[in-house]
């Protein structure tokens, strides 16, 4: 009996962690803590990094930036001095975005809470379910705020595909609201561009679209977009001008007693 209690005595000082090694618990934490560190630091720095970029690219997106008082009227008298060899009407148009995108901020929000979930895992209070539906949820704000604020950011979360079927939905509004399916011959032309969504559509009217090649068109919006992407919005529209021109003056030139039916439309607006 007496040996019996000596047994159960160092079973019990033996399991009660006296000779217990708690360096591979610790390493393992030390670890993941390490990690969970490289991962705040990776977050931070693309976060910052794609701000950064969205701030200085920020006048790129606003109309009133991009195309100044000068601007304007520079373009102005070349679609003037355009007109002047042809019988056709040219309209350019330049808006700040042809949709609001609602969906690119919930996007962006989703993709920060669930990339910031990933990197932060080792930080977040899983085990406080209430606290750590807070940290996600200002995660997701953050996102959705820097959607909504910064154009570029936004940018990031719009499809290719979508961006060029809303501007060219709403060319072809421009296309209508200037008068270009009015003209006597139907020769007229419209210079679109759409600053958000990096796209440029050309619209002729049927008169010009049946002695016109498509691939004409196609470099026009080449020439217009290697202005943008430049940051030189006025010089790629005067590209895109100069090449309408050609066209019109080739199958449709300037004759006697031509009148101008439209008015010399350049319009910068923000949507």
């Amino acid at each position: 009996m007496h040996m019996l209690n000596g047994l159960l005595m160092r079973a019990t000082q033996s399991a009660s962690g006296g000779d217990w090694d708690p360096t591979g618990h610790a390493g393992g934490n030390s670890l993941w803590n390490h990690a969970g560190a490289v991962g705040a630091w990776l977050l931070l720095a693309l976060f910052l990094g794609l701000v950064l970029v969205a701030l200085l690219r920020r006048a790129r997106y606003r109309a009133v930036d991009a195309l100044g008082d000068a601007d304007r009227e520079a373009l102005k008298d070349a679609v003037m001095a355009a007109e002047k060899r042809t019988v056709g009407e040219l309209v350019v148009v330049v808006l700040e975005r042809s949709d609001r995108h609602p969906q690119a901020r919930w996007l962006a929000a989703l993709s920060t809470l669930l990339l910031g979930s990933a990197l932060l895992s080792a930080w977040l209070p899983w085990d406080a379910p209430l606290q750590l539906i807070l940290c996600q949820l200002a995660l997701g704000a953050l996102g959705f705020a820097s959607a909504a604020l910064l154009p570029d950011f936004a940018r990031h979360f719009v499809s290719p595909q979508r961006a060029s079927e809303m501007a060219g939905e709403q060319a072809l509004l421009e296309f209508t609201r200037y008068g270009l399916t009015e003209t006597d011959e139907r020769t007229g032309v419209l210079l679109f561009l759409s600053l958000f969504e990096h796209r440029a559509v050309v619209i002729g009217d049927r008169g010009i679209n049946a002695v016109v090649p498509d691939d004409h068109w196609t470099k026009t919006i080449e020439a217009v977009l290697a202005g943008v992407r430049a940051g030189r919005v006025r010089e790629g529209l005067e590209a895109g001008i100069e090449r309408c021109s050609d066209v019109l003056a080739e199958h449709f030139p300037w004759r006697e007693g031509d009148r101008d039916e439209l008015e010399n439309h350049v319009v910068v607006r923000s949507e």
